[in-house]
């Protein structure tokens, strides 16, 4: 689930070291890609991402190894132009505020990557308790292999139509009114899963809520990068990203406390709603985005002088300042003259079709071909079948599976914070390949444990912790930095777009499949496949990665020289 840290400047200058162009304005979001989804998630569902690695430390002070920021020409994204660029965030003039204005303008927003985070870890839990004659609580409890697969990929489907269906809408809403739709996608769709009558009205329910995943993995980074003060957006971003994880751990742990509970998968899934409702009135009394509303004036899609006095009205509340103070006045003129500027010179990108071509197609096989790889590895099945994996492989009580569930989850938190901590000082090289090896030997363990260790439960465990830990600091954080690196400008939004929905698209086929592919081959074999997969995936990152080098620092021209010469 794929991105962490502060958004850098959206502004590529003339004497650049990454581009030889005049400032240009992108729009954005950010993703993250420590789950299932990157995109995220990661994620979240961006169609544009710019990435980098900074120093050790951050405006604010904090170590935050890896930098993400998710760009491209609105036309691309959200058919207009845009910046995530923070009000008043020149180096020279840092904001003065007051860390009780920033909480719930950070926490509303980040509660939509919790509950994203969340539906994974509940509905490991969810499968067992759904499915089991004694605690289902149904008379339609005997479901397939297929229809199992249905019910956990149902939100991962709904969150690409969701992807795809805000592409054309997502300017004209803005990021707080979508991330309110998000949140009443959440709400409903949890509560008609918690309340089905059947098969068919759950998958109706995980649907919806997958739509608000859509919604969420994008507003949310948007919102937070564009409101709150440059200094701390870094910490803020790495913290939402976090929510993501730190959901996945709440759904591990609410699933081992209701998994002996008839009706428990219930539960599980309707504790969304009472988060989503919070969500939706946080979203409701916070102002909406201060750039956003002066994008529309640039745009010539709101009056000018009415969008800047609505602009100075939000950042003024943002920030807990008196209603239209000089200081929040002067931030705002500045960052409109700065979005004109930005808008008269936008340049045009290049057209969907020339992604296939010449060294955009050389970039989208070597990024796109990152991306698929880490979706069928395997890699969604491990946490949204966990509960499944630990009581085949040995924990047969379903009190026991879930509760080593949470272990499980709570070093996919450690080694996510790790990760944020040490991937810039270790280098991104040697941590995907290193990684990437890692994973394959984990699952070759895990089909073992299935063929010949049986006895060994302590095996299966040891194996999924050697997988998601290595996954945290090889595809989870550096997967999404790659793709951003290596398109040319001019093609670099429409290629990551294609990344994206590569990603998401495979995403959902892996965890459908999976449960089917298990019955039909056994989970030996299955694992083994998956093995043999990430062995050929080592082979390839070998053969490009020494090709193109270290990625430690931003090397995005001298990544194009290479396309362009081989």
């Amino acid at each position: 689930m794929a991105c962490f840290a502060p958004v850098r400047p959206l502004f590529t200058h003339k004497h650049s070291l990454y581009h030889t162009r005049k400032p240009q304005l992108k729009g954005s979001t950010l993703l993250f890609s420590s789950s299932s989804i990157t995109p995220l998630l990661v994620s979240s569902f961006s169609a544009n991402l710019h990435a980098r690695f900074r120093g050790p430390a951050s405006p604010s002070g904090s170590k935050l190894g890896l930098i993400a920021k998710v760009g491209g020409d609105q036309a691309d994204y959200l058919s207009g132009v845009e910046e995530t660029k923070s009000l008043g965030s020149d180096a020279a003039s840092a904001e003065q505020f007051s860390w009780s204005s920033v909480i719930l303008p950070f926490l509303f927003p980040a509660l939509g990557g919790l509950l994203f985070g969340y539906d994974i870890g509940a509905t490991s839990g969810a499968t067992i308790s759904l499915q089991s004659p004694e605690l289902s609580g149904t008379t339609w409890f005997n479901i397939s292999a297929v229809q199992l697969g249905l019910v956990v990929s149902g939100s991962l489907y709904g969150a690409l139509l969701g992807s795809l269906l805000v592409y054309p809408i997502a300017d004209f809403l803005g990021r707080r009114r979508e991330l309110i739709i998000a949140a009443v996608l959440y709400a409903v769709g949890s509560l008609i899963t918690a309340y089905c009558p059947d098969l068919g009205v759950l998958l109706a329910g995980r649907l919806l809520y997958g739509l608000g995943i859509g919604l969420a993995m994008h507003g949310a980074p948007l919102y937070i990068a564009e409101t709150c003060p440059s200094q701390i957006r870094g910490t803020l971003v790495s913290l939402k990203e976090l929510f993501i994880v730190l959901g996945i751990l709440l759904g591990y742990l609410v699933g081992s406390l209701r998994i002996n509970t008839v009706g428990g998968w219930r539960y599980m899934y309707g504790l969304s709603a009472p988060v989503a409702l919070l969500m939706g009135l946080g979203m409701w009394v916070l102002p909406p985005s201060p750039r956003w509303l002066l994008l529309r004036a640039v745009q010539g899609k709101a009056p000018l002088q009415d969008s800047k006095e609505k602009a100075i009205e939000a950042l003024s509340k943002l920030r807990g300042r008196p209603p239209g103070d000089k200081v929040s006045e002067s931030q705002i003129e500045e960052t409109f003259l700065s979005l004109k500027s930005a808008y008269s010179e936008q340049e045009s990108e290049g057209s969907i079709w020339e992604v296939f071509q010449g060294p955009s197609l050389k970039a989208f096989i070597i990024g796109g071909g990152l991306v698929l790889f880490q979706q069928i590895t395997g890699q969604p099945s491990v946490l949204y079948y966990a509960g499944s994996i630990l009581q085949n492989a040995g924990f047969a009580a379903a009190s026991d599976a879930t509760r080593v569930s949470v272990v499980i989850g709570v070093f996919k938190l450690l080694m996510t914070w790790i990760a944020v901590l040490k991937v810039d000082d270790l280098g991104r090289r040697p941590l995907l390949i290193g990684g990437v090896s890692g994973i394959a030997v984990s699952l070759l363990l895990l089909s073992a444990y299935y063929k010949f260790l049986g006895g060994f439960p302590i095996v299966a465990v040891a194996a999924l912790l050697l997988y998601v830990g290595c996954y945290q600091i090889s595809f989870g954080p550096i997967s999404w930095l790659m793709v951003s690196e290596i398109f040319p400008l001019r093609t670099r939004g429409k290629g990551i777009s294609l990344a994206v929905l590569t990603n998401f698209g495979s995403n959902a086929i892996v965890t459908f499949a999976f449960s089917p592919l298990k019955e039909l081959l056994g989970a030996e074999n299955l694992f083994l496949l998956f093995g043999a997969v990430e062995l050929a995936n080592i082979g390839r990152m070998i053969a490009a990665y020494f090709s193109l080098g270290d990625l430690t620092r931003p090397v995005i021209a001298a990544i194009q020289e290479i396309l362009l010469i081989n």
